[in-house]
């Protein structure tokens, strides 16, 4: 698609091949989500390992829940709790809504959180909206899921790591703890969904429940369907990371324009673009900004205190 560069009024043409294209700061954005890939592998079927990353499962569940209810309240349903237990499971209770929408939510929606985390994780300031994102999703998380002890351990817990992760380096560390959310929770819906529908049927799994109200397709072939989505939606994250984060460079000779290619920013520039957006404490930009990870974990103890009394 053509557009016109507003300084020198001269008109690009934005070839597919240079947008996908990565250069050096994406390439290493992508070797650590694909390491991210064979780690979390790695540890999610090793018993003993799969400790270190009990957590993300948690919160990877907490974003399927969170689906259902979203999905839930688009439909005019009452959501009457979220609960996660120890077992790495969760459950949405609500009443009302439109079934064929609210049950394949679940997986649909965690995998396009996914694949949004994925995106953000290639640019340090879309990973400060992200979190910003999220801390709306833990509040209202924490709001359905009360009573829950298991869910107020998880997002005090993450939101302290997402506080940690901003203070860090201009908070370029962020951008990676956000890619492996995004890559975790993604990972999830494929494991998940092959493990519960394709390669054995539960019958109180969310396919299953999905064939019994639509009746048009075994809960295997539903199973496959949402598979394919998945991995659509973790392509998609990636192909938008490439393409949504880059920076028009052109070199021109007098009013002759020679070349023009269009490159994400460097991480040095990205690092320098976050040092004022929404900057940390103690930072270059904090002087001017308003020093949000600190006014974000205010706002979640208040708002924790409140709900717990």
């Amino acid at each position: 698609m053509p557009y016109l560069d507003e300084q020198t009024f001269n008109l690009y043409a934005r070839d597919v091949g240079t947008q996908l294209t990565p250069n050096a700061t994406q390439k290493t954005t992508l070797i650590v989500a694909g390491c991210y890939v064979i780690v979390i592998a790695i540890l999610w079927h090793v018993p003993v390992l799969s400790w270190i990353i009990y957590p993300f499962k948690l919160l990877t569940v907490g974003f399927h829940e969170m689906s259902h209810a979203i999905a839930g309240i688009l439909t005019c349903a009452t959501i009457h709790s979220v609960e996660l237990d120890p077992d790495e499971g969760g459950e949405t209770r609500m009443s009302g809504g439109i079934p064929w929408i609210t049950l394949p939510a679940g997986y649909l929606g965690s995998s396009f959180i996914g694949a949004a985390l994925i995106a953000c994780g290639f640019d340090t300031n879309a990973s400060k909206i992200a979190c910003i994102v999220l801390g709306v999703f833990f509040i209202f998380t924490l709001w359905w899921a009360r009573k829950n002890w298991l869910t107020w351990i998880l997002i005090l817990g993450m939101s302290g790591l997402i506080v940690l992760f901003w203070l860090v380096a201009d908070s370029v560390a962020l951008r990676y703890f956000i890619l492996f959310v995004g890559v975790m929770s993604d990972l999830y819906v494929l494991w998940d969904v092959i493990d519960d529908t394709i390669a054995r049927k539960v019958n109180s799994s969310d396919a299953s429940a999905f064939a019994r109200v639509c009746g048009c397709f075994p809960s295997q072939v539903w199973g496959v369907i949402w598979l394919i989505v998945a991995f659509v939606y973790f392509a998609a994250g990636i192909i938008v990371g490439l393409v949504a984060f880059k920076v028009l460079i052109s070199s021109s000779l007098g009013s002759i324009v020679l070349t023009d290619e269009i490159f994400q920013e460097s991480t040095s520039e990205q690092e320098s673009a976050a040092a004022h957006f929404l900057p940390a404490p103690g930072s270059s930009g904090a002087m001017t900004s308003v020093p949000l990870p600190g006014v974000l974990l205010m706002i979640v103890t208040t708002l924790s205190w409140k709900l717990l009394l």
